[in-house]
């Protein structure tokens, strides 16, 4: 896969090397399992921490949703 530049926002969890998506998505649950992060009676819904909302410009989002959001921040 070709390795993709994250924008700022994204690079605040991720880190700043260009990265394929694949490994962009794997780093976005890793922070988010580490964090606890997944709501608790829904698991397929993210809350938002400061920097995620940043990426995702809401407070909650759906896992389905994330990686449609996440491109947007991928160049």
């Amino acid at each position: 896969m070709k390795a993709l530049t994250p924008s700022a926002h994204l690079a605040a969890v991720v880190g700043a090397s260009p990265l394929p998506r694949t490994e962009v998505v794997s780093k976005l649950w890793t922070y988010i399992k580490k964090h606890k992060l997944q709501d608790a009676t829904n698991k397929r819904m993210i809350n938002a921490d400061a920097k995620l909302k940043e990426v995702f410009g809401k407070a909650q989002v759906s896992m389905f949703e994330m990686a449609g959001l996440i491109g947007k921040h991928l160049k």
